[in-house]
């Protein structure tokens, strides 16, 4: 389903002055992320708008907290 970006409200955007990167439902949350992660590492956004994208994201998908990285079994 192509997603209509004029028929959702501002506050359903990572960024909302920009409407970019909208998270309607948990799947396009987890996508944002990604997609905010790469831009990030390619230096085409800053840290700041990434963490504004990712704490949007983590309200959507319903985590207060950052998840911690898994450690490694040696």
């Amino acid at each position: 389903m192509a997603l209509n970006r004029e028929k959702l409200k501002k506050s359903q955007f990572g960024l909302p002055g920009k409407r970019t990167y909208p998270m309607p439902d948990a799947k396009h949350a987890a996508n944002a992320k990604g997609r905010a992660k790469q831009q990030l590492r390619k230096g085409k956004l800053s840290r700041s708008a990434y963490e504004k994208i990712v704490a949007k994201a983590n309200r959507v998908l319903g985590r207060t907290k950052p998840r911690k990285a898994k450690k490694s079994k040696k």
